[in-house]
């Protein structure tokens, strides 16, 4: 619960990886405004359903004085809606493994291909943590679940993979623990001229702790599945971006970046000086037999 947002009853696991995104995007948003110094309602949040929907109610301050909870999955038809209506804007998408890479997966392709300039922060739990802990598209093959009890029948998505192979412009992926390093992430992909997504490993410690997994822990035996993308990688080389996100574990940095590409809006802007202007009498004529 937030003091700024009282009426709300919803609270967040202690330990959640929610609350270092929440505090990344607070950051980030915060340094925007001091480098553009546009005010505070420059900003949107799109929000969809599951836990990670509820950081739209939890910022604080003026890092969200704009923000819309949507339905489950289609985070990006509303934050489109947003651009087409308002370009100038800076929309932020929050969302989950589940909310935007299940029922919101159809989305991510026609996106891309528009290139549409918004920077979604996707928190990844490798269950759907709001409802129980059931499995969703990220859980481990094997993975035991309230909904896969005796293990995950299917293989693992590999997010990083996708969003490159369906041409998002923007690609990082960072994890919750790393405040500062994600927030320099999340600052970043609100700059990039298209479609960026921040991947975050954001752990459930209710359903599926893999904080040791992740970070590693020495007394444990544990050795870290994250690890840091070369400071030589090029991440403006395509097939260098395929390289890292087909390594092992988990890579943590900018993975890739193309901005050349056009952005949707600017094509709808060049598309709408190209338009000839007619009155309202002339397009009723154009419809007369």
């Amino acid at each position: 619960m937030s003091k700024k947002n009282p009426e709300y009853d919803f609270e967040w696991c202690p330990g959640c990886g929610d609350f270092g995104v929440r505090r990344a995007l607070e950051a980030a948003v915060a340094q925007r405004r001091i480098e553009t110094e546009l005010p505070a309602e420059n900003n949107v949040v799109i929000a969809g359903i599951g836990c990670s929907g509820n950081m739209v109610h939890l910022l604080e301050d003026d890092a969200q004085p704009y923000g819309f909870h949507g339905i489950h999955g289609r985070t990006l038809p509303v934050a489109m809606g947003v651009k087409m209506a308002k370009a100038d804007l800076n929309v932020v998408i929050v969302a989950g493994d589940g909310d935007f890479l299940s029922i919101g997966m159809e989305h991510i392709a026609p996106q891309a291909a528009r290139n549409l300039n918004v920077a979604a922060v996707i928190m990844d739990n490798a269950v759907y943590g709001l409802t129980k802990g059931q499995g969703s598209p990220t859980s481990e093959l094997g993975q035991v679940t309230t909904s896969t009890p005796y293990g995950n029948p299917i293989e693992q998505l590999n997010a990083l993979r996708l969003y490159l192979t369906l041409g998002v412009s923007y690609v990082a992926s960072g994890i919750s623990s790393k405040v500062k390093a994600l927030s320099e992430m999340i600052y970043d992909a609100m700059n990039h001229p298209g479609f960026a997504v921040v991947h975050v490993q954001s752990p459930c410690t209710y359903f599926h702790d893999t904080y040791d997994q992740l970070k590693g822990n020495a007394k444990k035996g544990i050795e870290p599945t994250a690890w840091a993308i070369p400071d030589d990688h090029d991440p403006g080389d395509l097939a260098s971006a395929h390289d890292v996100v087909n390594t092992d574990g988990v890579p943590l940095g900018l993975v890739y970046r193309d901005a050349e590409r056009m952005t949707f809006d600017a094509r709808i802007e060049d598309m709408a000086r190209k338009a000839k202007v007619r009155s309202a009498q002339q397009m009723v004529d154009s419809y007369a037999i």
